[in-house]
């Protein structure tokens, strides 16, 4: 019970299992120590140079583990007490809540399953005139309109299907894709026939127009707002076109059963070649100026497109922190794991799995989540630069309707547009102190740094039904790409004045801002992990030993770091719900994502730094051909393109085998000699039948694979003969 004699509407309790995790890290911590003397006390008197690498990789290795620690070392988990706030408040006495979806590319995001995104918060287990959907279309496509105007048709029989069947999840394409017919009641049965069949034949008329690539003119007479495309010179260069397709505050907008529908806007805000748009942090900021005009929210959910809701109540999960009594008004925003659900049973490409589950967990211990750009809700003043105080009182309660028109939607429309044009901008706070931050392709990670820097404290909360599902990429070069931006903004972040040890260091503590940088400098672990994957091997090839003799008792502590840590990594990818196939594919990704992702995105900081480049926002497919999508569900890695990526891959991979295979064929000869090589260079050798196995997709890529997703044969022919180059110059 509250101080105040009222019962909480949340409650926070410790992870399980710390006491495990500090012995398993005191015990990790005692063997760097011991390896760190072995490096100071047998410092070679040649090759000198190799051992000081070495050991500067293993303190870079030791710093991001103490990094990893203060992450994980007091993680909690929350939950709420929905009961609580239903008894405490009527629904009319519930503050609105306005929800921002952002598309960008109806290529990349198809129509279809952005339509599905936004039905699916429209159905929120909330008083629907409570709720305002926002459709920002960053492509400005009338495909992306013509499906919206189909999907506010198909909400009136959609909402009332999802409150009668109470339906989970409330995206049509995932429900219809995962539920059964009922079977029990005949009448229902037939109902969920006829939805079934309306939502299809909807996805029909979207995809059949998808495929054209454009709107008929016979459709286009239909509604007043594809008038607005007579304007559009390209998805590039076009005024601001805003269409409330339904207005919640008039008595029109109602469902079949007469109940209020929430309202729905579609948004393409202004743009012109010759000015700067600022990708999707200016997408929201235009979001955030035309909802206060229309329905002024005090609370704001944003997700990504292919992000639907799987959990009707993630709504009111969120409004039990911002309207706790004794807690409620400190908080900034609530932070919701980002999942997915189309992964594979084993995860071939990852999945962020202890990201979202355990170190998130970890950063509320510390003082709050970052924000992750999606499945967040957000208090309005927190985004609007106000800054938290003690004394500060928040109006949540939002305005009771009498359903009445206080001014037409077509006015409205036409108010608005300058909140939207590409010059609203000039010479005002927004994009620096105001909104979503701009100057970084991860804007997200930047604001939420941002409003804790201004005293707000944030929370993470993992409901037991996960409260979205999103899409991960299907291919490797997508997965690549994407973690490549992210470790680019993130380092970006790291270097500039907004960094958390110099922007928040007044309001943010001292732990909160560690934990950022296990995010944060992503980038520098390239080049330790770089170092110890060609270096080790290169050495092996010219006889020169970087760790203690296999007989030596100074191994022991190499070993012990070494096989305690992964099996602690693995214990805990297990515990998350992951497999042991899983945690390989994990493993095998952290190594492509270390000696791809975050050199390339090292390089481009660089070339930031020397003004030869500019931030680029690329947008991850969620599309993919039949053949990719079969083998993603067979769980053979894609490659099929020619990248520098695969090409780096491919020869690091030819390199250790080239290397083990020199070994296993020059050097041991006989069984003393055998002996002999593996007393002194066992550790590299073990090292380097690792690393081989952790390539073998790559070998198989490239040798024994037919398939169009194969690597192609130009980047084959280049890794070999920089492998090959690499270890003549070893040997020689």
């Amino acid at each position: 019970m509250g101080k105040n004699g009222y019962l909480p509407l949340f409650e926070t309790r410790p992870a399980r299992g710390l006491v495990f995790f500090r012995s398993y890290a005191a015990s990790i911590f005692i063997g760097i120590c011991f390896i760190c003397f072995h490096r100071v006390s047998y410092f070679p008197v040649t090759e000198r140079w190799v051992w000081v690498g070495m050991f500067v990789a293993e303190l870079w290795f030791s710093f991001y583990f103490f990094i990893t620690v203060i992450v994980k070392w007091n993680p909690v988990f929350r939950s709420t007490f929905k009961d609580r706030l239903s008894s405490r408040y009527e629904e009319e006495e519930l503050p609105g809540v306005d929800i921002f979806v952002c598309t960008a590319d109806p290529r990349l995001e198809p129509p279809t399953m952005v339509v599905s995104t936004v039905l699916s918060v429209m159905a929120y287990d909330y008083p629907p005139h409570k709720l305002s959907v926002y459709l920002s279309d960053d492509g400005c496509s009338d495909l992306t309109f013509y499906a919206l105007l189909e999907a506010s048709v198909f909400a009136q029989l959609w909402l009332p299907f999802c409150r009668k069947l109470k339906v989970e999840p409330t995206s049509p394409e995932a429900y219809f894709q995962t539920t059964p017919e009922p079977v029990d009641d005949a009448f229902m049965a037939n109902e969920w026939l006829i939805i079934k069949k309306t939502y299809e034949d909807m996805k029909i008329r979207i995809e059949s127009m998808t495929r054209l690539g454009k709107v008929p003119a016979d459709i286009r007479k239909e509604h007043k707002g594809f008038d607005e495309w007579d304007f559009v010179v390209s998805r590039h260069d076009h005024p601001s076109i805003l269409q409330i397709l339904i207005d919640g505050r008039g008595p029109n907008a109602i469902d079949i059963e007469g109940k209020a529908l929430p309202t729905l806007v579609y948004l393409a805000r202004e743009k012109r070649p010759q000015i700067h748009h600022n990708f999707k942090a200016g997408a929201l900021n235009a979001l955030i100026r035309i909802s206060s005009r229309i329905s002024n929210a005090p609370f704001v959910l944003n997700v990504d497109c292919d992000m639907h809701s799987n959990n009707s109540k993630a709504i009111r999960d969120a409004l039990c922190f911002f309207l706790d009594e004794e807690n409620g008004r400190e908080i900034g925003y609530v932070q919701y794991p980002q999942t997915f659900g189309n992964l594979t049973k084993n995860e071939i490409y990852g999945s962020l799995r202890v990201v979202m589950k355990l170190e998130l967990a970890g950063f509320d211990g510390n003082g709050g989540p970052c924000y992750i750009g999606t499945g967040c809700v957000h208090r309005r003043e927190s985004l609007c630069r106000m800054k938290y105080s003690k004394e500060l009182v928040v109006e949540w309660k939002a305005m009771k309707y009498d359903r009445k028109i206080i001014e037409k939607a077509s006015s409205i429309e036409g108010n608005c547009k300058a909140l939207a044009s590409c010059t609203y901008e000039e010479n005002t706070p927004w994009g620096k102190e105001m909104g979503v931050k701009y100057g970084c392709v991860v804007e997200d990670i930047l604001t939420g740094i941002c409003i804790q820097s201004r005293g707000w404290r944030s929370v993470f909360l993992t409901p037991q039904r996960e409260a979205f599902l999103g899409m991960v990429p299907t291919t490797l070069l997508d997965t690549l790409v994407q973690h490549k931006r992210w470790a680019e903004g993130d380092f970006q972040i790291f270097l500039s004045k907004l960094c958390p040890f110099v922007y928040g260091c007044q309001n943010m503590p001292l732990k909160l801002q560690l934990s950022y940088c296990i995010y944060l400098l992503w980038v520098p672990n390239c080049f330790a992990t770089l170092y110890y994957v060609f270096v080790p091997s290169f050495c092996l090839l010219k006889g020169i030993s970087l760790f203690p003799k296999i007989s030596s008792s100074w191994g022991i502590p190499y070993l012990y770091v070494i096989v305690v840590h992964r099996v602690h990594s693995l214990v805990e990818f297990v515990w998350l719900g992951g497999t042991v196939r899983g945690w390989l594919n994990e493993q095998r990704m952290w190594m492509f994502k270390r000696t791809t992702s975050y050199f390339f995105a090292a390089i481009d900081n660089i070339l930031k730094l020397c003004g030869f480049s500019k931030s680029a926002f690329i947008i991850t497919g969620k599309v993919a051909d039949d053949d990719v999508n079969r083998r993603y569900k067979q769980e053979s890695m894609e490659f099929g393109t020619s990248s520098p990526m695969f090409t780096a891959l491919a020869t690091l991979a030819l390199f250790n085998l080239f290397g083990l295979v020199v070994v296993g064929t020059n050097k041991a000869i006989n069984d003393d000699a055998r002996i002999k090589v593996f007393d002194i260079f066992g550790f590299q050798i073990l090292l380097c039948c690792v690393l081989v196995f952790v390539n073998l997709p790559i070998y198989q890529g490239m040798f024994f694979r037919k398939d169009s997703g194969k690597i192609p044969a130009s980047v084959t022919l280049r890794s070999i003969a920089f492998a090959l180059l690499a270890s003549t110059l070893a040997m020689y």
